[in-house]
């Protein structure tokens, strides 16, 4: 790497970083996930440049449901969500992928949303919301019409608990509508879908470029955006006078 901070082909250099993608299939291990198989391409290219990367599975786990950070204080006997969010605080790239059904997320999405949303009052080191200076991501499967719905649902949440979401950063495969292949049945052309693999690519690298770009710059500047700050009565700026609206 050059002291500018590229590699050789002129390309940022991406280690260091790490990155969570978050299986939400309604299918326990060892059965076939097609998410899995979509979050590969993005992994595998991930890890190809030096980043350290994750895949967790939530229905593999006892995660309960609710908004609060650990349901054991609300009633739950076992809740596994506080051990995956430490692998999502420390993480610098977070992809939620999941599969359609019924042309919406899977229940399990629904869940880990309301269970990231139930983290998002804490603060970071610099007193910003705890998601400042992460990026976010989605990808998508099925075979039936959703995709666009899916990643809008996605994508509005993760920005709304203050993820950074840059340009192209969700990707996904729909087969043909009807109970017809899924991503990785023999046959679905899904793993050769030029779209979906193009998609899928730039989506990976927009990742990469905005989780670099932050991380070098230190996050999100922490101006006009400190939750302790506006309780104390700083306005950061914000001239409200009712009389002239």
């Amino acid at each position: 790497m050059s002291d500018t901070g590229m590699t050789a082909t002129g390309v940022d250099d991406f280690s260091g970083l790490r990155a969570v993608f978050v299986n939400c299939t309604l299918k326990r291990s060892p059965e076939l996930s097609h998410t899995s198989g979509l979050i590969s391409l993005s992994a595998d290219l991930m890890r190809g440049n030096g980043v350290e990367v994750e895949i967790v599975r939530p229905i593999d786990h006892p995660v309960a449901t609710g908004v609060y950070p650990d349901m054991t204080s609300h009633g739950w006997e076992e809740d596994a969500w506080p051990a995956i969010f430490k692998k999502i605080e420390r993480a610098d790239i977070l992809v939620l992928a999941g599969p359609i059904w019924l042309g919406d997320n899977s229940s399990v999405m629904k869940q880990i949303i309301e269970r990231l949303y139930a983290m998002s009052g804490m603060t970071n080191s610099r007193g910003q919301y705890l998601y400042y200076g992460k990026v976010g991501g989605a990808l998508v499967t099925g075979n039936e019409d959703g995709v666009k719905h899916c990643a809008m649902n996605i994508l509005y949440s993760l920005q709304h608990i203050g993820l950074t979401i840059p340009p192209g950063a969700d990707a996904g495969w729909i087969g043909e509508v009807g109970p017809g292949p899924s991503y990785l049945d023999e046959g679905s052309g899904g793993p050769e879908n030029d779209f979906t693999n193009r998609n899928t690519t730039f989506m990976t690298w927009n990742l990469l470029h905005m989780a670099r770009i932050l991380k070098t710059a230190g996050g999100i500047p922490a101006w006009g955006n400190l939750p302790k700050a506006w309780s104390n009565g700083n306005r950061f700026g914000l001239e409200a006078n009712p009389e002239y609206r």
